[in-house]
């Protein structure tokens, strides 16, 4: 530990916790850093910044301190390890504002949806097997139950002796039954199946998207600060979300366009911002939200006189039903976008409303 740099005192809460972590599992590796450095082909400074909380480290180096720390010890990392460790990493990542730590997120997200769009596509073929299976089953019933019907028939006449053919029947209509119950039950589970890939499917195109636009913004945001200085003036959009890599994603997509974000975590928060400034374009306000929800937020910004004709964009992971459309309207909400969110979509109707807001200051002035 005498290697590392002390921790800066301006560190926020999630970086120096879990920089704190990752001093505490390479401490327990009894190496110098130098060496773990030379095992691991990275730069000493590399290291030393990660474990001094000015750089937030890839989930890989995380995993791989983890691994080093399990063989020297000889046992494995317990599950609630790796989950702590997890979720100190996703909050030190959510609090930077770094549009690297932004594709972190996505490209994180972006590997989960694409999981589930994998493991539901085995899935599906495991059903569609069975599926088969219980059919050509069915088939083959049916062409026994009709043999033995069509025998039951032609021998009527000597029905004593085959009576012992109904007890034969009975079972096989059973099992017939019984395998179409069966059936039905697998189609609806191929059917619930089926969607759960096309939505991992959709959303994979959508975080990609999203990344696309996130790198582009990058580009685009170090062209016009070479090229075109920065207006003092900006309009304002207030981006209103209680997760923190929400906020994350839809700053970096927004970022770079002639108007500036306001990010906040809450309906109340949201409600100071609106105090402190009148220069808002418009308002990304998400609808779930603790304590005070969009709906409750946007009723709440519309009592105000001077905010009655500021537009509001709702944000939901909700299904968009004719309910919940209703709601939003009647909230006083322009729009309702549901996540994950459309980027080019998204900066196009802030763009209008950016738009339409300095028109009017034009006038105004």
């Amino acid at each position: 530990m005498s290697e590392m740099n002390p921790l800066p005192e301006e560190l926020s809460e999630e970086a120096r916790a879990l920089a704190t972590a990752l001093r505490e599992l390479f401490q327990g590796l009894n190496v110098s850093l130098r060496r773990y450095s030379s095992r691991r082909h990275r730069n000493a400074a590399t290291f030393s910044r990660y474990f001094s909380g000015r750089a937030v480290p890839p989930w890989d180096v995380v995993m791989d301190l983890l691994t080093d720390l399990a063989e020297h010890r000889g046992k494995p990392t317990t599950q609630e390890a790796m989950d702590l460790l997890r979720r100190l990493h996703q909050a030190a990542i959510a609090t930077s504002s770094s549009p690297k730590h932004a594709v972190e997120i996505l490209e994180r997200q972006l590997a989960d949806a694409d999981r589930t769009a994998r493991s539901t596509t085995a899935h599906s073929d495991v059903i569609g097997e069975a599926l088969l299976d219980r059919q050509h089953r069915i088939a083959d019933l049916e062409v026994r139950l009709t043999h033995l019907e069509s025998e039951w028939s032609a021998e009527r006449a000597r029905a004593d002796a085959l009576e012992a053919h109904a007890p034969d029947i009975a079972n096989l209509l059973r099992e017939r039954d019984a395998l179409s119950s069966e059936v039905a039950r697998l189609a609806k589970e191929l059917e619930q199946v089926q969607a759960r890939h096309t939505q991992a499917e959709e959303r994979c195109q959508l975080l990609e998207r999203q990344i696309d636009s996130i790198e582009e913004q990058r580009r685009a945001t170090i062209v016009t600060t070479t090229e075109k200085p920065s207006s003092p003036c900006l309009p304002k959009v207030l981006v209103v979300d209680d997760q923190a890599e929400n906020l994350l994603a839809m700053t970096a997509v927004l970022d770079g366009f002639d108007q500036e974000i306001v990010a906040v975590s809450s309906g109340r928060e949201a409600l100071k911002a609106l105090l402190d400034h009148d220069d808002f374009a418009v308002v990304l306000l998400d609808v779930q939200m603790p304590e005070m929800d969009g709906y409750e937020t946007a009723a709440q910004i519309k009592r105000r006189a001077r905010h009655r004709d500021l537009p509001i964009i709702f944000l939901t992971a909700m299904n968009i039903d004719a309910d919940h459309s209703a709601r939003a309207y009647a909230a006083g909400a322009v729009d309702y976008i549901a996540k994950p969110f459309d980027p080019w979509a998204l900066r196009a109707k802030v763009a209008v409303f950016t738009e339409i807001f300095q028109e009017r200051r034009r006038r105004e002035r």
